[in-house]
């Protein structure tokens, strides 16, 4: 998996770099970039024996397609990428964002503040929830199968991946944005039609709107992106919302060392 690859990059990167327990700013940001670059660079060719799509130039949108996307895809898809990457940058104190900040609050190096994040991003209720959308959408072969791909994971008692957000009560912007560019992008897409039928049936069965999860998942069933394509995104986008928020930790230079208030038994009389 992508996401799997990613947290081994990154370790790696860190051991290669000499500078990399320098925390000014200028630092941080150089380190930033190289991890962001080394991420996606170092991610194999999505369509085997196809290295020489692998050129390290342009944007990280564009470095991300040949290690995503087994054929090249459409260029308003390239475009709905890199929007996600935008889009994704940083969500105020998500899991993995809390998670980065107090080790960076402890003056953890840029590198290990990364794998921070990206042990907690890929938490199925954080940026996981992709890869659960994606499966649910190869799932449906075609549009007319939406309701038994919803059902299915209705009736097993499962929660429908990439619906719902602790922050949006009535629908994810984000996921909007994405979906409209995705709709302009590729308006006769099988894989569209399937994504919107998922939704028509949420919507039937009175579920919560689609978040950015569902959104990416579109995006990488459409584009025909290679599974757990989705989290990877996610991953590398918010590394530079993790590195911006560590830059601020830094600067504070005061630990986050929340407290733990037993409640549980006073003593060993109480005990049944």
């Amino acid at each position: 998996m992508p996401l799997e690859r990613l947290q081994v990059i990154v370790p790696a990167l860190a051991a290669t770099d000499p500078l990399r327990l320098h925390l000014d700013p200028p630092a941080v940001i150089a380190a930033g970039r190289a991890i962001i670059a080394g991420m996606v660079d170092c991610l194999p060719a999505a369509r085997p024996g196809r290295a020489d799509r692998l050129r390290p130039a342009g944007s990280i949108a564009a470095r991300l397609v040949p290690r995503l996307c087994p054929a090249d895809p459409a260029p308003g898809l390239v475009r709905a990428l890199s929007a996600a990457l935008v889009l994704l940058a940083d969500h105020e104190l998500a899991a993995s964002t809390l998670a980065a900040r107090v080790a960076a609050s402890v003056r953890a190096d840029p590198y290990a503040v990364v794998a921070t994040g990206l042990g907690a991003v890929g938490g199925a209720l954080h940026g996981g929830a992709s890869f659960g959308a994606e499966v649910m959408l190869r799932s449906a072969a075609r549009a007319a199968d939406a309701a038994r791909a919803v059902g299915d994971l209705l009736r097993r008692g499962e929660r429908i991946p990439g619906f719902g957000h602790y922050v949006y009560q009535e629908s994810d912007p984000r996921a909007v944005l994405l979906m409209g560019l995705l709709r302009a992008a590729a308006p006769l897409s099988e894989r569209l039609d399937v994504a919107d039928a998922v939704m028509a049936e949420a919507r039937r069965r009175a579920l919560p709107a689609p978040n950015i999860d569902f959104a990416l998942a579109a995006l990488a069933a459409v584009a025909d992106m290679i599974p757990g394509a989705g989290q990877a995104v996610f991953a590398v986008a918010r590394t530079a919302g993790w590195l911006a928020h560590a830059i601020e930790e830094y600067a504070r230079g005061t630990p986050i060392r929340p407290r733990g208030i037993y409640t549980g038994l006073l003593s060993a009389q109480d005990a049944p």
